[in-house]
């Protein structure tokens, strides 16, 4: 078995860099891996905050910006889990620091704490200008595929 089938980094990369592996909805938010540190457990990824997204005031619906966070941190669940769990969110908070407005989104999302039944997760969310716009926290299953 080679090196690349046995990391978890490698296989989470070649998961996600093969557009038949990518769930519909990563690919309806623009879901595009940056990055990621198997050792701080930690994925990155660009986010499309496309036109459709924006609510009446003109920028990114509260809930799309929530969900960015949460796929982002589903990642970092998903890779620290060894790619051998789904990590459904039990629950979420998301704070709004400023608004979203079309552009390209940063995400992070990193896991706090990997338990064998329960991650603890955190996510910050920038614009393409670097600002930060929101943080979210969340507690996710790991209920093993």
């Amino acid at each position: 078995m080679t090196a690349a089938a046995t990391d978890p980094a490698a296989r989470f990369i070649a998961l996600f860099s093969d557009p038949a592996h990518i769930p519909a909805v990563s690919k309806h938010f623009g879901f595009e891996l940056i990055g990621l540190d198997p050792s701080a457990l930690t994925v990155e990824a660009w986010f499309s905050a496309r036109p459709e997204f924006l609510n009446p005031n003109g920028s990114v619906q509260g809930g799309i910006v929530t969900g960015f966070l949460d796929e982002a941190m589903s990642a970092a669940a998903f890779m620290g889990a060894d790619l051998k769990a789904a990590v459904p969110t039990l629950e979420m908070k998301t704070s709004f620091l400023r608004p979203l407005t079309t552009a390209r989104a940063r995400a992070l999302g990193q896991v706090v704490r990997l338990g064998s039944s329960v991650a603890f997760l955190e996510g910050r969310l920038w614009n393409s200008d670097g600002a930060l716009c929101a943080t979210a926290s969340a507690t996710a299953a790991i209920r093993p595929l």
